[in-house]
């Protein structure tokens, strides 16, 4: 066994991957702190090719050095937009036809394993603050929530991680 070179892996130029068709779904950023966090979310956005990604509130906009270190430039190829509030974006998302849901443990939440989708339906995907998880005010307007079934003690998982474990699964859904 051996390591890929970088030509083996075949990857596309910025400039084609800002062209190719995307998978319909949306990453929606509910104040999230971590500018890490936030050049992660960029990083796995283009990973799994995803339309964009929706910066609410107060969570930090490129350019800035800090979402740069995460996202190794995935912050210029992968789309992204700003609300000053969640509620706008989720309400301006439903709009435009998409299935919006939040990741957060709540009553009536759908186990990630259970999740069922198409690759038609438009999907958007809410993940909160690193500390209050989706506002309130956002869970009170997404259509569903997606749960991560955990063991261990701390039920939670940071939310880059989150966002890499729900996109992945919901994008063998839409396969």
């Amino acid at each position: 066994m051996r390591k890929l070179s970088m030509d083996e892996l075949n990857r596309v130029s910025a400039e084609e991957f800002k062209s190719q068709e995307k998978n319909n779904i949306v990453v929606v950023l509910d104040n999230i702190r971590s500018l890490n966090n936030v050049g992660s979310s960029f990083r796995t956005g283009d990973a799994f090719a995803i339309e964009k990604v929706v910066l609410c509130g107060i969570t930090g906009k490129p350019p800035h050095r800090d979402i740069h270190k995460t996202a190794l430039g995935a912050q210029d190829t992968v789309t992204w937009e700003h609300f000053d509030d969640t509620v706008a974006a989720i309400k301006s998302l439903k709009e435009d036809g998409y299935k919006v849901y939040a990741v957060e443990q709540v009553e009536g939440s759908i186990l990630l394993q259970d999740f069922q989708t198409t690759k038609e339906e438009k999907v958007a995907l809410v993940f909160g603050n690193e500390v209050m998880g989706v506002s309130d005010e956002a869970i009170a307007e997404v259509d569903a929530a997606l749960e991560i079934p955990q063991f261990g003690t701390k039920h939670s998982l940071n939310v880059s991680v989150t966002i890499g474990v729900v996109l992945w699964q919901v994008l063998q859904k839409k396969m």
